[in-house]
C-alpha cells in the first residue's frame, strides 16, 4: 500500500515540486474510521508554500493521479492530514504475491552489488560467552540476516585479541590452579579468573602431562591451552544459536603486518599526533572530540584506540559499502575516537555505523538469577539455552531497542501461554498448519479465485498488515532495528489470531471458505519469513 502512494506523490511532484523538498511518509492512522494509511505532506509544506495546510492537502489531492480500483476514498482531516481508503479488492492482492514468492516475500534487491561486512561478538578467549555476549551475537546475526534480505552481500567478522595483559592472567590462572591440583597451596589472585572452567584446564593438563609443566612460562601450554578450549566453546556456543562466523581476525595481525606502525607514521606525518610524558597523544580535539586521547602509553603499549582505528583501516580497504559494529556500551567512549582517527586519515567512516547494547539482567519472580554455579559470577549463553531454548533466546535478544537496558524474564519466557509472544508467534503458524492439514479432508484446497469475498473487518485488517511486510524487513535492516521486526510479526499474529476467531474456515460456503484459506495460508508465510530473520524455527506442530 505504501509503495502505491509513494509512487503516486513521486509522480505528483512534476504539479508540486515542493514535495521534492520534504520527507514524505505515511503513518496506519489508530482508528480505522481515518482510513487505510495518513500522510503529514500539507503540514510539512505550510511554511514552505505559505497556503493554510487544508488548502495545499486538497492541492496534493488534486495531483494525484490515483485509480479508483486502488484508492476508493480519499478525505482531509485535522489540521490537514491526508487519510486514504483502499478498496479491498487491492488488499486481497497481497495473497497473490505472497503464494507467488513464498520464502522469497519480504525480499528486496534494493542493494544487490553491495557489500556489508557485521562484525559482532568478538570476545577475547578469556572464558565462556556471558548472557551479554549472547544478545551481542543474537544482534548481530540478526542485524547481518536483515542486511541479506534487502540485497547485501554479508561477511559476518569475529575480532579478537589473544596477547596482552588479560590473556597473561589466563595463562597464570590456569598454571596456578595447575600448581593447586599438584598439591601445593596457593593464594588465588581476587582478579584472576575465577570459574570452574579454569579448574577443568588446569585438570586436563594434569592428567595428560603429570608435574611435568611444574616449571614452564604461563604464557606457554598454560595460555595456549585455556586459549584453544575456551575458543572452541566460544565457537560451539555460537552454533548452537544458529551463527557461523566467515571471518575470525586476531588483532596481533595488525602488528604482523605493520599496519600499526604505519599507522603511527601517517598520524606523525599529518601532525596529529604528539609526545608527552613518554606516551604517544592523538590530537583529538582537532578533531572535533573534547580532548587529545593517549594511543600508545610510555609503556610502549598500544591503547584500544590504535589498533580499532588500524582494524577498521584494513576493513574499509576490503572494499566494504558498509561496516556494522556491535559493542557492549563500554565502547561508548572509545568509537567516536576511534570513527574521528579513521576520517582524519582519509577515510569514508559514514560508511561505519556502530551498535551499542545495553546489559542484561535474568529475572524470575520479581528477583535477580545468579544461574551460574560452575562459571563464575555470571550466566553463560549456554545456560540460558538450556533453561528456555534457542527459540526463546533469539527471540528475546532481538524484541528490545539494543539500546535499552533488558529485563529477560524467564517465568514469562518458560510459558506456554500468549504471555509469551515466542509461544505466541510459533502457535499462530502451527495452527494454520493444522488448518491446512483438516481442510484436506474437507477437500478444500487453497485459492486465488474468489479473493473479493474477503471483506470481512478482521479479513481487512489482516490483510493490511500483510501489506506492511516488505517495507518492515526494508526499514528494519536500513535502521539496524531487528526489535522493529519482533512488533511486526506480534502484531501480524495478533491480526490473524482477531481473523480465526471472527472467520470460520470450515463449515464456510466453499468460495469463501477457500479465499480465506488462502489468507491463513498468506499469513503463515510472512510470519515463518520473518521468523527466519530472527533466526526462530516456525512448527508445524505444537
Amino acid at each position: 500500500m505504501k509503495e502505491y502512494l509513494y509512487s503516486a506523490f513521486k509522480e505528483a511532484e512534476s504539479k508540486i515540486p515542493q514535495l521534492k523538498e520534504i520527507p514524505i511518509s505515511f503513518d496506519i492512522p489508530k482508528s480505522i474510521e481515518h482510513g487505510d494509511l495518513s500522510s503529514n505532506a500539507a503540514m510539512l509544506l505550510t511554511k514552505i508554500l505559505k497556503k493554510n495546510p487544508k488548502a495545499i492537502a486538497q492541492e496534493i489531492i488534486d495531483s494525484l493521479n490515483l485509480d479508483s480500483s486502488v484508492i476508493v476514498k480519499t478525505e482531509i482531516a485535522g489540521p490537514g492530514f491526508i487519510n486514504f481508503f483502499f478498496t479491498s479488492e487491492y488488499s486481497s492482492k497481497i495473497i497473490k504475491e505472497i503464494l507467488d514468492k513464498k520464502e522469497n516475500f519480504g525480499k528486496s534487491d534494493k542493494y544487490l552489488g553491495k557489500r556489508a561486512n557485521v562484525e559482532f561478538v568478538s570476545a577475547n578467549p578469556t572464558g565462556p560467552l556471558t548472557v551479554g555476549h549472547g544478545r551481542n551475537a543474537v544482534v548481530g546475526d540478526t542485524v547481518a540476516n536483515l542486511l541479506e534480505w534487502i540485497g547485501y552481500e554479508v561477511e559476518r567478522e569475529y575480532y579478537f585479541n589473544n596477547a596482552g595483559r588479560q590473556m597473561r592472567v589466563l595463562g597464570d590462572s590456569v598454571k596456578l590452579r595447575y600448581l593447586e591440583t599438584l598439591g601445593e597451596k596457593i593464594t588465588f589472585p581476587e582478579d584472576y579468573y575465577q570459574g570452574d572452567y579454569i579448574k577443568e584446564i588446569a585438570m586436563q593438563l594434569f592428567i595428560k602431562h603429570g608435574d611435568e609443566l611444574r616449571n614452564e612460562d604461563p604464557e606457554s601450554i598454560f595460555k595456549d591451552t585455556a586459549e584453544q578450549e575456551i575458543f572452541f566453546d566460544i565457537k560451539k556456543s555460537l552454533k548452537n544459536l544458529g551463527i557461523n562466523h566467515k571471518i575470525f581476525f586476531n588483532e596481533n595481525t595488525l602488528y604482523e603486518e605493520g599496519k600499526i606502525e604505519e599507522l603511527l607514521k601517517i598520524f606523525k606525518e599529518k601532525n596529529l599526533s604528539y609526545e608527552k610524558d613518554g606516551a604517544i597523544w592523538l590530537k583529538l580535539s582537532e578533531l572535533g572530540q573534547t580532548e587529545d586521547k593517549v594511543i600508545v602509553k610510555n609503556t610502549g603499549e598500544p591503547t584500544y584506540r590504535l589498533p580499532d582505528i588500524a582494524y577498521h583501516a584494513v576493513k574499509l580497504d576490503r572494499g566494504y559499502d558498509l561496516l556494522i559494529d556491535l559493542f557492549g556500551s563500554d565502547h561508548n567512549a572509545t568509537y567516536p575516537d576511534v570513527m574521528a582517527g579513521l576520517k582524519a586519515i582519509g577515510y569514508d567512516s559514514s560508511k561505519v555505523k556502530v551498535l551499542i547494547h545495553q546489559f542484561v539482567t535474568i529475572m524470575d519472580g520479581g528477583e535477580v538469577v545468579k544461574m551460574s554455579t560452575r562459571k563464575a559470577n555470571y550466566i553463560t549463553i549456554d545456560e540460558l539455552n538450556e533453561e528456555v531454548g534457542i527459540d526463546v533466546v533469539r527471540y528475546f535478544f532481538n524484541m528490545r531497542n539494543v539500546n535499552s537496558h533488558m529485563i529477560f524474564d524467564l517465568a514469562v519466557a518458560k510459558k506456554q501461554s500468549d504471555e509469551n509472544p515466542v509461544f505466541y508467534l510459533q502457535y499462530a503458524h502451527a495452527r494454520i498448519s493444522s488448518i491446512l492439514r483438516r481442510v484436506q479432508e474437507e477437500q478444500l484446497e487453497v485459492s486465488i479465485n474468489h479473493l473479493d469475498l474477503l471483506t470481512h473487518e478482521d479479513e481487512q485488517a489482516l490483510l493490511k498488515v500483510l501489506h506492511n511486510f516488505k517495507e518492515e524487513v526494508l526499514n528494519s535492516a536500513e535502521n539496524l532495528e531487528s526489535h522493529k521486526l519482533c512488533t511486526y510479526l506480534y502484531d501480524l499474529a495478533s491480526s490473524y489470531h482477531r481473523f480465526n476467531r471472527s472467520c470460520r474456515i470450515l463449515g464456510t460456503e466453499r468460495h469463501l471458505a477457500e479465499a480465506r484459506l488462502a489468507l491463513a495460508f498468506a499469513t503463515m508465510v510472512v510470519i515463518k519469513n520473518g521468523l527466519s530473520i530472527l533466526g526462530v524455527t516456525a512448527p508445524e506442530q505444537m
